[in-house]
């Protein structure tokens, strides 16, 4: 088991990060005509928008809020916030914006595979990767009913030393996650293979940084008849 630990939770984020990386670089000098999300609204808008903005608000949160909870050193904050209280922001926080990205993700899952035009416009791993998305949603929802059995803070600050170990290149932080609940291993698990496919699904977006997303203007898609009268204006 620890070396099985040492290889899920030392060596594998490693390589992760550097496929991410190197793979990402590559899809862009090669293939930067496919850096896009590739957006299905022309064939159908229908519950796109309530789905899309629920999930990239909740998303873009939880993301935020991960990194600010496993990055920011503990001595950072002692002084302003317990552990424990920590522990009881991320619940909340987690809880308000995973309820609401679990509602996006539903009505684009459930989009994608219920309208055929849009199923047949994408591809296996499309639907592959928000059927991993939903799976990795679920998984952070779970983990908040196991925070609620110790509310010291004392499991969220070693996944922190695991996380702050990892980014700095240090030796152990396997240690750090090595007694943790199966539901923090899977999260954690799950969430570097999202990371490692990355590179060859429309998840490589995100590097694109998109901060005017939510202001932004949607396609404008007209019936036919309605175009029709617009051109002869």
């Amino acid at each position: 088991m620890n070396s099985l630990n040492t290889l899920l939770f030392q060596i594998f984020p490693y390589v992760t990060l550097a496929i991410f990386v190197i793979g990402c670089w590559a899809r862009f000098d090669h293939g930067a005509y496919t850096w896009r999300s590739g957006s299905s609204q022309l064939l159908s808008d229908k519950g796109l928008r309530v789905g899309s903005n629920c999930f990239h608000i909740g998303v873009i949160a939880i993301l935020c809020g991960h990194f600010v909870g496993l990055l920011t050193p503990h001595s950072l904050y002692v002084h302003l916030i317990s552990s424990g209280q920590k522990q009881l922001l991320a619940m909340v926080a987690g809880g308000v914006f995973g309820g609401i990205c679990l509602v996006g993700i539903l009505l684009l899952t459930l989009r994608r595979l219920n309208q055929p035009r849009v199923r047949a416009s994408g591809s296996g791993r499309d639907t592959a990767v928000l059927l991993l998305l939903f799976a990795q949603l679920l998984l952070g929802l779970a983990s908040i009913f196991v925070s609620a059995g110790h509310m010291d803070g004392a499991q969220m600050e070693k996944l922190a030393e695991w996380a702050q170990h990892i980014v700095t290149f240090r030796p152990g932080a396997a240690a750090y996650i090595a007694d943790a609940h199966w539901i923090y291993k899977a999260h954690v698990f799950l969430g570097l293979v999202l990371v490692l496919i990355t590179p060859f699904t429309r998840l490589v977006h995100i590097w694109s940084i998109p901060l005017g997303y939510l202001n932004r203007p949607y396609q404008i898609v007209r019936r036919r008849q309605a175009a029709l009268d617009y051109a002869k204006r």
